[in-house]
């Protein structure tokens, strides 16, 4: 795998996890009235960063930002939280699907393709 590829991966896989926890975190306070629910963004900073290369990709940070005021107040709507946590799960399983390919192939090839 590529240097690139491989911080992607890595990067990606710090993001979706700490996604994971805000939106449990939002899951676990729907009720509380003074809650104010909160995400986690980095896809757009890793894409810029992708092209600049290894270094500029393990600079990346995740953001967590507070979600701006709903017009039926700030609790997190535990619907969307859900389909927020199913799909980071699911992101999440496909990166370490992808990486433990990735090992098989490694392990193929050291192997002398046996």
């Amino acid at each position: 795998m590529d240097p690139v590829s491989a911080a992607l991966i890595t990067k990606s896989l710090d993001g979706l996890a700490l996604r994971l926890e805000v939106t449990a975190s939002n899951i676990a306070n729907a009720n509380s009235r003074t809650y104010r629910p909160s995400r986690v963004t980095f896809e757009d900073s890793l894409r810029a960063a992708a092209t600049k290369g290894p270094e500029a990709i393990a600079a990346v940070e995740p953001r967590i930002e507070a979600l701006p005021r709903g017009a039926f107040g700030d609790e997190p709507r535990t619907d969307l939280e859900l389909d927020t946590a199913a799909s980071t799960a699911g992101r999440y399983s496909a990166l370490i699907e992808l990486l433990g390919r990735q090992f098989d192939i490694s392990r193929t090839v050291i192997r002398g393709g046996q």
